[in-house]
């Protein structure tokens, strides 16, 4: 067995990214023996066979542990008293051989633990990543850091002594018939032990388990909200909320730490008994296989073999005590991934859609955006054919913005439907559809990278549709004279931009390769005289290229190379038509009102 190649996991997780998203959607769907959908559990059930085989190997390695008993027995029964060196040397080779053999089953069984735990998480990664990326949009509470972290906590448990001891457990009993073959008190004894080992681990389970599942959401909401408060980390230390953002996280992080204390209160009882037992049971074992020897009924070797065959016995059980964290922990995760992908809707990739042409139709629209019960938008109807532009104007709060989101298939309509050359935007799969399209956000972030490679959309960099973006854009001179100029490093820890070359390289990154289809929200509300005539040079350019463009704006410049105007209030549609007559209208407010455009 060789160990998969770098070039091997990459490829695996290429295959999954695009086309094997439809079977991943679809195995989902596929109901367990047991009728529950659980995808976390379907995929342990696809890899049974080798978790049957590991299972195999376990009973041959559990039965080999007699080995160490039988020689050690034969060591102090027959070699001491024949003082033979042929004997000795017999049975040493003998075990060393069958050690040998116990060694390399193990390895085997480890590194068939390993590729299970890769293969879970070749599987189940990306759709984790996904279906977690997909919530936070949707603005649904996630800790996409914990989320990634509970593959980890599945992946290391399979590798683990949690996964080995659960395996090792039911071989217990073949310890007891060994010890009832020496004599039948050392088998009742060993039941005994087991039976009470069972109910100090069940009683620990009872009673740690909720307090223990408290404690850790707990400390997960702490990381969230100290990893969101660095997020704010400049205006934190300039308006002196420091001490305001350390006492929220502070009141999580306490409600951790109580949560776990007590916990570890509530199993201290159960934790001293089982304490007691197994400082105990070595000595009464010994004790018992002491007196059993002093009348006669077993031989002083059979006094060490029975003693380990009894800690053999009990050893599982002790080790799910130690380990009942992080089973616990393995538990937790287990639930919390397979909930997520469970409440997981994606696009099926379907047949594969022609390219966007960029005729774009909204009717009777209506929507609550997440987290919100009142709709925020009410029976918006419009149209934009290719080579037109749109601006939507309106009050802040009028749902511009909202507008925007639901155009280019961030959210989804409440009611009504938006739909892109006759296809609901809902409908379309993004590892498609957002390749094709432009879109600037109001709240611009870039990735860590370099400014190509934010440009080209982290895809791999077309250096001439790089250049024809901020050259549309009127960035390139701009970016030449940065330190490394398209190398120049951007993120968090990255080169320090301007307000303006924030939103001209968002642009840009949306003119990337001249999709037919771009939404930009408040695209000028940060730009200067010169950026702002760049971007209105840009849209007559686009409109030239057979582009739909559709922006929201406060400003009258980019009005002016508009077709229509899309008027907003609390919501409602005011006005849709042309934007000449608006405008007039508007001016005149004695002339008949401005159309509202055909209903659609």
């Amino acid at each position: 067995m060789t160990l998969p190649t770098q070039e091997l996991m990459e490829a695996s997780l290429e295959n999954k990214a695009v086309p094997a998203q439809k079977a991943n959607s679809s195995k989902k769907k596929e109901v367990l023996p047991d009728g529950v959908l659980m995808p976390l559990g379907h995929v342990l059930h696809q890899c049974r066979k080798s978790f049957y085989f590991a299972f195999m190997i376990t009973a041959i390695v559990d039965i080999m542990g007699i080995v160490p008993m039988l020689y050690m027995m034969s060591v102090y029964d027959r070699v001491i008293t024949s003082r033979s060196w042929v004997t000795l040397v017999s049975l040493t080779l003998l075990v060393l051989a069958m050690y040998l053999f116990w060694s390399a089953l193990e390895w085997i069984r480890n590194r068939l633990m390993v590729r299970l735990s890769l293969r879970i998480d070749w599987d189940l990664g990306p759709d984790i990543f996904d279906a977690a990326f997909r919530r936070f949009v949707t603005r649904k509470n996630v800790n996409v850091h914990q989320l990634l972290n509970d593959l980890n906590v599945i992946r290391q448990f399979l590798t683990g002594p949690g996964i080995l001891t659960l395996m090792d457990a039911p071989f217990g009993i073949v310890f007891i018939i060994v010890a009832a073959l020496f004599h039948p008190y050392l088998a009742i004894f060993a039941i005994i032990a087991t039976v009470l080992m069972g109910i100090a681990t069940y009683f620990t389970q009872k009673v740690t388990s909720p307090i223990l599942k408290v404690a850790n959401d707990a400390n997960a909401e702490a990381s969230r909200v100290a990893s969101n408060s660095l997020k704010q980390a400049e205006t934190t230390l300039a308006l002196g909320m420091l001490g305001a953002v350390r006492h929220r996280w502070y009141h999580q992080h306490r409600f951790f730490l109580q949560n776990q204390v007590n916990a570890s209160e509530a199993s201290g009882l159960m934790g001293g008994f089982s304490g007691f037992l197994t400082k105990a049971m070595p000595s009464l074992q010994m004790a018992l296989g002491a007196y059993l020897a002093i009348e006669g009924f077993i031989t002083g070797g059979m006094i060490i073999a029975s003693t380990m065959m009894i800690s053999k016995s009990i050893g599982p059980l002790q080790k799910l005590l130690t380990g009942w964290k992080e089973i616990i922990s393995f538990r937790q995760s287990y639930d919390r991934i397979n909930a997520l992908l469970m409440s997981d809707t994606r696009v099926e990739s379907g047949m594969k859609l022609p390219p966007v042409i960029g005729h774009l139709v909204v009717s009777q629209l209506t929507s609550v955006p997440p987290g919100s019960k009142n709709p925020v938008l009410s029976n918006i109807r419009f149209e934009v054919k290719p080579g037109q532009a749109l601006a939507i104007v309106g009050p802040s709060a009028s749902g511009k913005t909202c507008l925007s989101r639901l155009i280019v298939g961030i959210w989804k309509p409440t009611q009504g439907s938006v739909r892109l050359d006759g296809v609901e935007i809902a409908d379309w799969n993004h590892d498609d559809f957002g390749p094709q399209i432009g879109y600037v956000p109001q709240d611009i972030d870039f990735f860590e990278g370099t400014i190509a490679e934010n440009i080209a959309r982290l895809s791999e960099i077309d250096s001439d549709k790089v250049l024809a973006a901020t050259q549309l854009i009127g960035m390139h001179e701009v970016i030449l004279g940065f330190p490394k100029g398209y190398e120049t490093e951007l993120g968090e820890t990255g080169f320090v931009l301007s307000g303006g070359q924030r939103q001209r390289l968002a642009i840009a990154r949306a003119l990337y390769g001249m999709p037919k289809y771009i939404v930009m929200d408040e695209p000028n509300a940060n730009l200067d005289d010169p950026g702002e005539q760049a971007l209105v040079d840009a849209i007559v350019q686009l409109k030239q290229a057979g582009c739909a463009v559709v922006m929201t704006t406060h400003r009258p410049k980019l009005i002016s190379v508009v077709d229509n105007l899309l008027v907003l209030q609390s919501g409602q549609q005011v006005a849709f038509g042309p934007a000449d007559e608006l405008l007039n209208a508007a001016r005149n407010p004695s002339e008949p009102t401005a159309p509202q455009g055909a209903p659609i």
